[in-house]
């Protein structure tokens, strides 16, 4: 089995003990869609798309089990190393990678790193995209734009 087939099948055991379907299921295309986005900004900017589809399917685990977003991104990157360990499916360096993104997504008004960057671009995609009668959140603005026009849309 591959390493994003089986990080998948771990979160889906996680977001499986959710008990409301509605906020389960919302959890579930989120992750995924961030994922599936992850894969194509990663592709386009030449990144590895593995590793920053594994830290999307990881990004908001955190606060998915515990129901909180207090400081989900630091919090979420100290949970996604534990399971990273738990499982052995990334190196240290691919771990330290995923876990960066994690820890930094929330930051959209601030450049990190490239693969930082992909998560943090692949969620604004999928706040501004999955639920078009939203209005795009005033911090995500600027990013979406960027993205729009990277992306010809």
């Amino acid at each position: 089995m591959g390493r994003l087939k089986e990080l998948r099948k771990y979160v889906d055991g996680e977001l499986n003990r959710m008990d409301d379907a509605d906020e389960r299921n919302s959890a579930i295309a989120h992750l995924y869609g961030v994922s599936f986005a992850t894969t194509m900004i990663a592709r386009k900017r030449g990144l590895d798309t593995e590793i920053t589809s594994m830290a999307a399917m990881l990004h908001d685990l955190h606060a998915y089990k515990t129901g909180s977003y207090d400081e989900h991104g630091h919090k979420g990157a100290k949970l996604a190393r534990e399971i990273l360990d738990e499982l052995k499916l990334t190196d240290e360096a691919e771990t330290k990678l995923i876990c960066s993104a994690i820890y930094h997504h929330s930051d959209k008004l601030i450049t990190d790193t490239s693969m930082d960057e992909v998560l943090k671009d692949a969620d604004v995609i999928h706040h501004c995209m999955y639920d078009l009668s939203k209005t795009v959140k005033e911090k995500e603005q600027a990013r979406f734009e960027k993205l729009r026009t990277e992306f010809g849309i």
